[in-house]
């Protein structure tokens, strides 16, 4: 029940991300990505100091993978994309990040459930293969259907055997794939 709810977390939130990039301009995004990373490496300072900080210390204690850097997967989300948001324009920083909260989400939900192929990382083939199968659809209204495939086969395979985190990689190298292939987009 706690992975449903952390990966809920993580869906909404990327996908919150990616309205932002998409409905707002390009220094408002900056500004408040840039404002969440602030305030998020303060909660992290004063959580590794061990304050409790109400609702927060509860939230992190439910879904947090007790990480030696509490938050690590939201931090790297907003790091990633405000890397993107800097480096690339919005048409091909929504898909990527959409990819990212789609495809994670329902890679390790469906992995946990039904993964028997195992990989040295803990990531499952069958996880991986339901959320690349998942992400193609819902990036059709974003990009061309031979692109929304490129993308998805892109983030499942970094998703399942990068050894940097994903929330990093799979943005950055979506927009730099989207960069180099504009008919895609």
């Amino acid at each position: 029940m706690r992975e449903l709810f952390r990966q809920g977390i993580h869906l909404v939130f990327g996908l919150g991300i990616a309205a932002l990039v998409l409905l707002l301009n390009r220094n408002t995004t900056i500004a408040i990505l840039a404002a969440g990373l602030l305030f998020g490496a303060v909660l992290v300072d004063l959580v590794l100091r061990g304050c409790t900080i109400p609702g927060i210390s509860w939230l992190l204690s439910y879904v947090d993978r007790f990480d030696s850097l509490p938050g690590r997967g939201a931090l790297f989300f907003v790091v990633s994309a405000l890397s993107c948001v800097i480096l690339f324009p919005a048409p091909i920083v929504v898909p990527a990040l959409v990819a990212l909260a789609v495809l994670d989400s329902v890679a390790t939900i469906a992995g946990s459930r039904f993964g028997r192929q195992r990989f040295v990382n803990g990531k499952s083939l069958e996880g991986s293969i339901t959320g690349i199968a998942v992400t193609i659809p819902v990036l059709l209204p974003l990009l061309s259907l031979p692109g929304a495939v490129l993308v998805s086969f892109l983030a499942g395979i970094i998703e399942l055997v990068s050894p940097v985190d994903d929330n990093l990689l799979i943005p950055i190298i979506v927009c730099t794939a989207l960069t180099f292939v504009p008919a895609l987009v």
